[in-house]
């Protein structure tokens, strides 16, 4: 077996590295226009659950204030 030779995620995780040196700023780009043009698909299941959650309780408690 040849101990030589580079896994795929071995090599995608260098090539993504050896991309951040070479333009640092790209990283920030991407994450900019991800959040501009996001969706839900974007954030887990557990995000989506806590943002759900705070919109219910929030509602409960705008709804116990303003009754």
């Amino acid at each position: 077996m040849n101990t030589n030779k580079e896994t795929p995620e071995n090599r995608r995780e260098r090539l993504r590295l050896e991309e951040l040196k070479r333009n640092p700023t790209g990283n920030l780009n991407n994450a900019f226009n991800r959040a501009s043009s996001g969706s839900f698909m974007d954030i887990g299941w557990k995000s989506t659950g806590v943002l759900i959650l705070v919109l219910i309780v929030g509602f409960v408690i705008v709804s116990i204030f303003f009754k």
